[in-house]
C-alpha cells in the first residue's frame, strides 16, 4: 500500500509539473470542444431525472447511445453528475483527468506485481506511464475516452493474470473489462480484446494448462456480453452514420509510425519523423516512453530471463502485436491512425522492463554492461538526431541528462538498494514532463475556448428556443478566439452546451450521414457556405422548407462566412434581428411570426388532422384522423430505434429526404392514438445479455471459491515480489 500511495502522489506531482509548463494542457482540442460541454449537458439531464440516451433537439450530436458518452459506465455518470457544479471548466477537466491518470498508473503498477515485479520498480512503471509521450500529449490532453479506456484496460490486464494464476477471482476481471468496454470507443475495445488474447496465450505457454485459460476467457467473454448495452446500438445504427462502412482496410502515411521510431523511446528530446498534423517531423515527443527503459536493457541478465520466458511471454506478445499495429495499416474500418496505439506499446515496454529488472536485474559494476548502455544511448541519440538534426544541442543535453540520471540510479541501487534507486527515478519524471510540455508548441488543434462558464453566459447572446448556426471554424482568426471576439457570439463545436443553449450544431465523431449531407455540416458542427441556401430550400415531397421541418426558431450566420447576408432581403417569413454588441460577428435571422403550437413535434402533415404531439421525452403521443390516408413528418432525425403504433397496431416508420422521421397514416383512421417511441436499438437483447452475464459471472466466482480459492503460488516470481526493500 505504501508504494501504491507513492504512485498516486507522484502522478499528482507530475500533473503539477505539467501545469507549470502549460496551464491549459489538459483543456484543449476535443476536451474543450466535445467532452467538457457534453459533461455539462448530460449532467444537467441526469439531474433533471432524464436518462440522456437521446437529446432530440441536438440534431448533430444528440444520439448519446452512439456517441462516446459511456452512459452505461458508472464512473462516467459520476463525472457528468458533478460537472454542472463547477464553473471553471479547465480546472474540472484537469481534476477528472488526474483521477483517471492515477487509476491508469495504479493499473500498470498492478500488472507489474502480477508478473512478479518488486513493488518499487512496479511503482516506477506505474508513474512513468501517464507521462509517456502519446498518452500525455494526446490522450490526457485531448482524447478523454482513450485515457479512460486505457485506465480500466490496465486493471483488467492485471486481474486477468491474477485470475489465470489463481490469485484472484473472476469478478475484478469482469468489472474492469466491463468498464473498459462501456466507454463506447472502439480503440479500447479492440485493444482489450488483443490484450486478453495475448494474456491467454502467455498463460498457456507458462502453465501448459487449458483450464485456467478457458476460465479467464469465459470471464472476459461475459464482460463483453454485459457491455452489449453500450456497443450494440452503434453496430445496429452504423449504416445511418459516417461510420457505416466498417470493411475498409487501407494504408496511408498519416500517423503511421515506422518501427525505427522505437529507438526514440528513451530520449526526452525526441521529435519523431512520421507524417501528422505538423508535417513530417513532429514537434512533440509522441514516441517517448521513459528515459530509463532502453538503457535499462543493458542491466538485465538475459540468459536467466530467457529460461523463464514463458512466464512473461504474455507481455512480450502484447508488445509485439501493438508494435506491429503502430506501423499500419492506416485504417482498419473505424480504426484509423495507428499511432493511437502507442500507449499500449508503452505499457508493454514499461511492464516488461520493470518485471525483468526486478527478477533479473544486475546492478554490480561492469564495464561490459556500461558499454552496452552507452551503445543504446548512442542509438537513441543517432535516431533522434536523424529525425531532427536542427535540435542537436537539445539532443546532446538530453543524452547528458539520461547518462547522469542513469549513473545516479545505478549508484543508489548498489549502495542504497532498489527502493532508493526507484524513488529517485520516479522523482526524475516530474522535471522531464515539465520540460517537454514547456518546450512543446501550442497545438493547432486547440480551440482556445474560455475556461469559465459564468464568463461565457455573461457575454453570449441569450438565445432562447432552437438555434441553427451556419459558421466555419476555419474562418475564425486566431486573434479573435476570445470572449470579446468570436466566442462572445459564435458557438463552435459543442460550446453552446456549456451555456445550456439548444443548438442544433455540435461536435460528433459519429454523425447522421444524411442530415450532415443535407446541410453540409461537418464533425465539429461547422457548415459550408451553401448551407444558407440549403436550409431555406424547399423539401420537394412535402413542399416545406427544411428550416420549417426542423422547427427552428433562429438561424445565426457567421459574418466572416456571409459578409453581406444582412444587407440583402431575409428569406420569406424571416427577418434580421439586431443583437447589440454582436453585429461584428453574426447576423441573426428569426421568424416574423412565432412557430404555431410551440413544443409540437409534428413538423408537417398532409391528408391528416393531428393534435399537438408534445416533444418532451422519447415517447410522444398525439391523436390523429385521416379519411383518405396521409403522412406526418416529425422534427426528429430518423435514427434507427424508432417505432410507431396507431391504436394497438404497429405501423412502419420512414425517412423523408433520408433525414426526417415520418409515418404514413392509413385511410379511415378516426381519433386514433399515434405513439412514437425511440429506444436504443437492441435494448431488450442487451438487457437480457447483461442479466445473463451477471448471473454467469456469479456462478463462475462461486466455482472459483469452491474449487480453487486464492491459491498462493511459491514461484520465483512470488519470492522476488515479496523481497521488497
Amino acid at each position: 500500500m505504501r508504494w501504491a500511495g507513492l504512485v498516486v502522489v507522484a502522478v499528482l506531482a507530475g500533473y503539477i509539473a505539467v501545469l507549470l509548463g502549460d496551464a491549459r494542457h489538459f483543456y484543449t482540442d476535443d476536451t474543450e470542444a466535445q467532452y467538457v460541454p457534453m459533461w455539462q449537458l448530460l449532467g444537467a439531464e441526469l439531474r433533471a431525472g432524464r436518462f440522456p440516451a437521446m437529446v432530440p433537439w441536438e440534431w448533430m450530436a444528440g444520439n448519446y447511445s452512439l456517441e462516446e458518452a459511456g452512459l452505461y459506465n458508472p464512473a462516467q455518470l459520476l463525472v457528468y453528475l458533478l460537472a454542472p457544479s463547477f464553473d471553471n471548466l479547465a480546472g474540472y477537466a484537469t481534476a477528472v483527468k488526474f483521477v483517471f491518470s492515477a487509476i491508469a498508473a495504479l493499473g500498470v503498477f498492478r500488472i507489474c506485481l502480477a508478473y512478479g515485479a518488486r513493488a518499487p520498480l512496479a511503482a516506477l512503471a506505474g508513474v512513468a506511464f501517464p507521462f509517456s509521450g502519446w498518452f500525455l500529449f494526446f490522450d490526457e490532453a485531448s482524447w478523454f475516452t482513450s485515457q479512460t479506456g486505457t485506465a480500466w484496460l490496465v486493471h483488467a490486464w492485471a486481474s486477468a493474470v491474477l485470475y489465470a494464476r489463481k490469485r484472484s477471482g473472476p469478478i475484478p476481471l469482469f468489472v474492469f473489462l466491463y468498464l473498459a468496454l462501456t466507454i463506447q470507443y472502439v480503440f479500447p475495445a479492440v485493444e482489450a480484446a488483443l490484450m486478453i488474447v495475448a494474456v491467454a496465450a502467455g498463460e498457456y505457454l507458462y502453465r501448459r494448462e487449458w483450464a485456467p485459460v478457458l476460465r479467464m476467457l469465459t470471464a472476459a467473454g461475459l464482460a463483453a456480453l454485459a457491455s452489449l448495452i453500450a456497443n450494440l446500438p452503434l453496430l445496429l445504427s452504423s449504416q445511418a452514420t459516417w461510420r457505416g462502412d466498417v470493411s475498409t482496410i487501407h494504408n496511408d502515411p498519416f500517423l503511421t509510425v515506422p518501427w525505427s521510431e522505437s529507438l526514440n523511446a528513451s530520449l526526452p528530446s525526441t521529435v519523431p519523423a512520421f507524417t501528422a498534423w505538423w508535417g513530417h517531423v513532429q514537434p512533440l515527443p509522441m514516441v517517448y516512453i521513459a528515459w530509463f527503459v532502453i538503457p535499462a536493457l543493458a542491466f538485465i541478465d538475459w540468459k536467466a530471463a530467457a529460461k523463464s520466458a514463458s512466464e512473461w511471454s504474455g507481455i512480450a506478445l502484447f508488445g509485439v502485436a501493438t508494435l506491429m499495429w503502430t506501423a499500419g495499416p492506416g485504417a482498419i474500418g473505424p480504426l484509423r491512425w495507428p499511432a493511437r496505439v502507442l500507449p499500449m506499446l508503452a505499457i508493454a515496454v514499461l511492464v516488461l522492463v520493470c518485471v525483468l529488472l526486478s527478477r533479473y536485474g544486475v546492478f554490480v559494476s561492469s564495464r561490459r554492461r556500461y558499454a552496452a548502455a552507452g551503445a543504446l544511448i548512442g542509438l537513441l541519440f543517432i535516431r533522434s538526431f536523424s529525425a531532427a538534426p536542427e535540435l542537436l544541442v537539445r539532443h546532446v543535453l538530453a543524452v547528458v541528462v539520461v547518462v547522469a540520471m542513469g549513473a545516479g540510479a545505478l549508484w543508489l541501487a548498489r549502495h542504497r538498494g532498489v527502493a532508493a534507486a526507484a524513488t529517485a527515478m520516479i522523482a526524475a519524471t516530474m522535471p522531464i514532463a515539465f520540460a517537454q510540455v514547456a518546450a512543446a508548441p501550442e497545438t493547432p488543434l486547440s480551440y482556445g475556448f474560455p475556461e469559465r462558464r459564468s464568463e461565457m453566459l455573461a457575454t453570449f447572446p441569450d438565445f432562447g428556443g432552437r438555434t441553427l448556426q451556419l459558421a466555419d471554424r476555419i474562418a475564425v482568426r486566431d486573434e479573435e478566439r476570445t470572449l470579446a471576439g468570436t466566442y462572445g457570439s459564435i458557438a463552435l463545436g459543442s460550446y453552446a452546451k456549456n451555456m445550456g443553449l439548444q443548438y442544433v450544431n455540435g461536435y460528433t465523431p459519429v454523425g447522421h450521414a444524411a442530415f450532415a449531407g443535407l446541410l453540409c455540416m461537418a464533425w465539429d458542427g461547422g457548415t459550408c457556405p451553401d448551407a444558407y441556401r440549403r436550409v431555406f430550400a424547399v423539401e420537394p415531397s412535402t413542399d416545406t422548407p427544411i428550416v420549417d421541418l426542423m422547427r427552428l426558431d433562429r438561424v445565426v450566420l457567421q459574418r466572416a462566412q456571409y459578409p453581406d447576408a444582412g444587407e440583402k432581403p431575409a428569406p420569406s417569413g424571416w427577418m434580421f434581428v439586431r443583437y447589440p454588441g454582436h453585429e461584428h460577428q453574426i447576423w441573426v435571422l428569426e421568424r416574423v411570426n412565432p412557430l404555431p403550437s410551440p413544443g409540437d413535434m409534428i413538423a408537417h402533415g398532409s391528408g391528416v388532422h393531428a393534435t399537438v404531439m408534445p416533444e418532451a421525452g422519447l415517447t410522444n403521443r398525439a391523436t390523429v384522423s385521416s379519411g383518405t390516408g396521409g403522412r406526418i413528418v416529425f422534427a426528429r432525425l430518423a435514427w434507427p430505434g424508432y417505432t410507431a403504433t396507431l391504436g394497438a397496431s404497429e405501423i412502419p416508420t420512414r425517412a423523408v429526404a433520408g433525414t426526417f422521421l415520418a409515418v404514413d397514416i392509413p385511410p379511415g383512421t378516426h381519433q386514433a392514438e399515434l405513439t412514437v417511441t425511440w429506444r436504443p436499438p437492441g435494448l431488450s437483447i442487451s438487457l437480457a445479455a447483461a442479466l445473463l452475464a451477471v448471473l454467469a459471472i456469479g456462478a463462475l466466482h462461486w466455482w472459483y471459491r469452491r474449487t480453487d480459492g486464492p491459491a498462493v503460488e511459491e514461484t520465483t516470481a512470488e519470492r522476488a515480489r515479496v523481497a521488497v526493500s
